[in-house]
């Protein structure tokens, strides 16, 4: 999912004033707002708008970029512009917004005339359009720099992969299969107030959907998956075919449901599962790949948990669920798993990824397939979502690295150990401090700045630890 460019419309903001004083500056700096976007090609494809001059401009534009279904808007103050002219249009804007604070010419010189002062004018123009941007309470981020610097297409490019998580996360669906573990706390959701704060909806689906649905997979669809797996993952032994035709066959089917209902992400509590009674075992393979697929994933009837994987994968990249397992102080780490459900994306290269024949007491249920792999090494951050009460929320981060560690021979799941940059007391202190949840999704590499820009988009508090 994060390889497809966000797609992002270019509001340039003018105003009639200076066609008389300047002729021709329009197309001028229309030609200036292309250059921009030219530039930034790399990081996303762009809609230049045409220059907006007035209120009914400004807001033909918009609905331009809103009927294109793009991921947000990019700011650029192409002169000065009185933000009056945009104040209602920003405060009923749904999309991510960012204010570029940059001009044509990078510095001053002597030999700069009227004409030239009126070119590169636009830092009091961005002041007072991001004043109305306050005044209306939407959040919006800025960057101030020399649009031809690399740094410039770096941080545009970062709020763009933003903008186009917190874009997809107002629409995204969540399907819990079942229900939710019982009194586990720190899952637990008002739906209406994260629907409305936030986007993702809830939805619930019976056990018995994804019973019929097993029963109406086509035995060549289930063929073609055991050989994809096969093929791709160093397959046990011991496995026998009717677990693995049982395991193919509700992994088609929950992807069905998810495709048919609209679901970008799910979860499957193994209460749900296991009591419903026609089940010989629970869908952890299923898990996995789907992951890997881009859905988003939560156990035990996480939907937040669920939603935040969806969140990595748009933003990121191979969004990876999991839980600190136990603290191991030696190496300042925390050995982080699950009962099974992993994205195999983020697996050691060196190591082929097993899919095994696993002994498994939760769920009162027969063996379940299960991915084993160990998470590659190196920089990785995890974030996860605190439900606060009411419409306010937090995202909880912290940046590390997967430890090139000593395999854990007796655990059939996959695992790694994370060492926080922070080092494990001060991470958990502060993890704790801050009410973070026991699951979370990792993603490979340090973004810590991406999930900051994400919560300034979509209005939740950001907390580093």
């Amino acid at each position: 999912m994060a390889e497809v460019k966000p797609r992002i419309g270019i509001l340039g903001i003018t105003q009639a004033l200076y066609d008389h004083m300047i002729p021709g500056i329009t197309e001028r700096q229309d030609g200036y707002a292309h250059d921009v976007a030219a530039r930034l090609g790399e990081v996303a494809d762009w809609v230049v708008g045409a220059p907006v001059k007035g209120r009914a401009d400004a807001e033909s534009v918009m609905r331009e970029f809103v009927n294109a279904d793009l991921d947000g808007v990019l700011v650029v103050m192409l002169t000065y512009g009185p933000a009056m002219r945009v104040a209602r249009l920003f405060n009923e804007n749904r999309l991510p917004v960012c204010l570029a604070n940059i001009q044509p010419d990078p510095h001053v010189t002597p030999a700069w005339d009227m004409a030239d002062m009126t070119y590169n004018q636009g830092i009091h123009g961005a002041q007072d359009t991001a004043n109305a941007m306050v005044r209306a309470d939407r959040p919006f981020d800025v960057i101030t720099e020399d649009w031809r610097a690399p740094a410039f297409a770096e941080r545009v490019g970062r709020w763009a992969r933003a903008a186009r998580a917190v874009t997809a996360w107002r629409s995204l669906k969540v399907g819990v299969f079942g229900y939710a573990m019982n009194d586990m706390g720190d899952i637990r959701v008002d739906e209406n107030a994260l629907l409305r704060a936030l986007g993702p909806e809830i939805g619930f689906v019976a056990p018995g959907d994804l019973w019929r649905g097993t029963g109406d997979v086509p035995a060549d669809e289930v063929a073609e998956l055991i050989a994809w797996e096969d093929e791709r993952f160093d397959i046990d032994p011991a496995l026998t075919a009717e677990e693995r035709e049982d395991h193919a066959r509700m992994q088609i089917a929950i992807e069905r449901i998810l495709v048919d209902r609209g679901y970008g992400a799910y979860s499957t509590h193994f209460d749900a599962i296991g009591e419903d009674g026609r089940f010989a075992r629970l869908p952890l393979a299923a898990a996995s790949t789907l992951m890997a697929k881009g859905y988003g994933y939560g156990a035990e009837g996480d939907a937040m948990a669920a939603a935040m994987v969806y969140a990595g994968h748009r933003l990121l990249g191979d969004g990876h669920f999991t839980e600190m397992y136990a603290m191991d102080f030696p190496s300042d780490s925390i050995l982080m798993s699950h009962m099974g459900e992993g994205n195999w994306k983020v697996a050691r290269t060196d190591e082929p990824v097993r899919l095994i024949r696993r002994e498994l007491g939760i769920g009162k249920l027969a063996e379940p397939p299960t991915f084993l792999f160990r998470y590659r090494p190196g920089p990785a951050t995890l974030a996860c979502l605190v439900s606060l009460g009411g419409e306010r929320f937090r995202l909880v981060v912290a940046e590390g690295e997967v430890l090139d560690a000593r395999p854990l021979p007796a655990l059939e799941m996959p695992y790694g150990q994370f060492r926080p940059a922070s080092g494990v007391r001060a991470c958990m202190d502060g993890w704790l401090r801050a009410g973070g949840p026991h699951h979370q999704v990792m993603n490979l590499g340090h973004h810590a700045a991406d999930w900051r820009v994400f919560c300034e988009l979509a209005g939740i508090e950001f907390v580093q630890v």
